[in-house]
């Protein structure tokens, strides 16, 4: 294949300057939204769904909880369409099944029909969050893709941002009802058309000349190797969305406020943002192997803090800060994982399949802290062991290296 004279340096050379960087923005647009609209959301208006209808707020959380798994379910198939395809046509068609979802579930009679709108979302979710879009930007920018996930990253984490108060708005206006109607009408006005019409229509099947790089993908799918890092991303992640998740909670019941345990949370966020920051220079300090090991080890230790320190604020924040640039850190270490160790050629689909297991763990992560709080004693002895967790991913990562490498 001849190079595309505009193409930008590293990047595949059938993706020129101007659609690798449209491809780009298009995805930090369309993924912060998808967010915003299918996830965060619905905490912002789980209480008013269960006042308004009088469902429990177990079984409304259950369905919503049930779509991220449908979501996991399906990466793995989303994975083999993105690489035949590319992003566009899977993309598009994951938007055009969001929006209705998000609709029908506004006008929802009964909590089946609310049930089943969810788990529908939940397959779009796998083709509109972040493993096809980490997908579309691996093969597009190759060797300067560190830079291009950063960025989208970066944006994507203002989605709770930009979103929950929006929501938040929009449910004081008109309602829940009338706030999941006005977000359905969003991501048909403005994600659809952006995934149809901006994203680039260039796509080379496979991989292209890269497709064989580094084993086919049964040969990567058998290897101990593979489920070595799958194991501990999966790990790693269950930790951090379960602290996310009982961060308050905790807090809480060491006597601070809601207002203080809310600042913890908020400035977590801010947190991500800096470890996101901070990963390229990782990236050209550490190998695949030692960084995932440190990532996950950082992790661990900063839940096992929260754990055992009571307070003051001043350094309960600090230690939140800390988690939550571990969080942002992990989030491009998952986005990097696979290709580090076997090459560009195959991402979609062992991205695809690798993400099946970390989607399930987030499915399940809301009801660690209360799962674990109560048998063991309180959310500090919860947390404790959420670090053991994340301390076991970060030894199993130390075997994550493939042969022959």
């Amino acid at each position: 294949m001849t190079p595309d004279p505009g193409a930008v340096p590293g990047t595949h050379p059938s993706v020129n300057a101007a659609g690798a960087r449209r491809g780009l923005w298009v995805l930090c647009i369309t993924v912060t939204t998808c967010y915003g609209v299918l996830f965060y959301a619905f905490p912002v208006l789980a209480s008013s769904i269960t006042a308004d209808t009088g469902w429990p707020l177990a079984s409304v959380t259950a369905w919503f909880s049930g779509s991220q798994v449908v979501a996991g379910l399906a990466g793995i198939l989303v994975g083999r369409r993105v690489q035949a395809q590319g992003p566009r046509p899977v993309m598009t068609a994951a938007a055009l099944v969001a929006a209705p979802s998000v609709a029908v579930i506004a006008v929802s009679p009964d909590p089946w029909v609310f049930g089943v709108s969810w788990l529908l979302a939940g397959a779009a979710m796998a083709g509109l969050f972040y493993p096809p879009a980490f997908a579309a930007l691996t093969h597009w920018y190759r060797v300067g893709r560190v830079r291009a996930l950063t960025a989208l990253t970066l944006v994507a984490g203002l989605a709770s941002t930009v979103f929950a108060p929006l929501t938040a708005l929009l449910e004081g206006l008109w309602g829940w009802r009338g706030a999941y109607l006005a977000l359905a009408a969003v991501l048909l006005v403005v994600v659809v058309p952006l995934h149809a019409f901006g994203l680039p229509r260039t796509w080379t099947p496979g991989g292209g000349e890269h497709s064989g790089d580094r084993g086919d993908v049964r040969a990567v799918v058998r290897s101990r190797a593979f489920w070595a890092l799958t194991a501990a991303l999966a790990l790693g992640s269950f930790t951090v969305f379960a602290v996310v998740v009982n961060l308050v909670p905790l807090l809480e019941g060491r006597g601070f406020g809601t207002a203080e345990a809310a600042w913890a949370l908020g400035v977590g966020g801010v947190g991500q943002v800096l470890g996101r920051l901070v990963y390229a220079p990782l990236e050209r300090w550490t190998g695949p192997v030692r960084r995932a090991a440190a990532v996950l080890g950082a992790c661990a230790v900063t839940t096992v803090l929260l754990a055992l320190v009571p307070g003051p604020l001043l350094p309960v924040l600090v230690i939140a800060v800390s988690a939550g640039m571990a969080r942002g850190v992990l989030t491009l270490l998952q986005a990097t994982a696979v290709t580090d160790r076997w090459g560009p050629g195959h991402y979609a689909v062992l991205n695809g399949i690798m993400h099946t297991p970390l989607m399930l763990a987030v499915a399940v992560a809301p009801w660690a802290g209360a799962a674990l709080a109560a048998p063991l004693g309180g959310y500090p002895a919860a947390f404790t062991a959420l670090g053991a967790l994340a301390a076991v991913g970060a030894l199993i990562a130390t075997a994550t290296r493939p042969r022959g490498r």
